[in-house]
């Protein structure tokens, strides 16, 4: 078994090197709006897991995740050698590639939210306008009630 701060630093060095070398070196254009997000290294350091992203080409336009997935899938002989020259490790981990679903989870809960606070919105209109069913203070006793038990006895 390997020491844990070993795999993190290996999974951080394998990040980088799969991250620049998409950049730079890998010409296939379903990979350009790919980005590398986090590494995950086995204890025993054989296998590497990379979760990247892939955004549209612009902000209206739905990303190609199964396009950046063949991308990934064809290149990751090319990748698993530049990682192996730039760790210099004895056994080059195995790189498998996984979509990173941080971002979707996040969009998902910011729109839970908006939902939420559009609800609370429509509570607090409706509480504006609203008056309590009886009195104020229903199990508020009346002083007048209190005096007259006072003087029975």
């Amino acid at each position: 078994m390997a020491d844990p701060a070993r795999a993190r630093k290996l999974a951080k060095r394998i990040s980088t090197i799969v991250a620049s070398a998409i950049d730079q070196e890998i010409k296939d254009p379903r990979l350009d709006y790919v980005t590398i997000t986090d590494a995950k290294v086995t204890a025993d350091l054989h296998d590497a897991t990379v979760y990247y992203t892939v955004r549209g080409v612009d902000l209206d336009s739905e990303p190609d995740f199964e396009g950046a997935a063949a991308g990934l899938a064809k290149a990751t002989g090319v990748l698993r050698s530049k990682v192996g020259a730039g760790t210099g490790v004895r056994f080059t981990p195995t790189l498998a590639f996984v979509a990173d679903t941080v971002p979707h989870t996040a969009r998902h809960m910011e729109e839970l939210l908006a939902r939420a606070r559009a609800a609370d919105d429509e509570v607090a209109k409706a509480r504006e306008g609203a008056s309590h069913a009886g009195e104020e203070d229903p199990y508020k006793e009346s002083r007048a009630a209190d005096d007259d038990d006072a003087d029975r006895d």
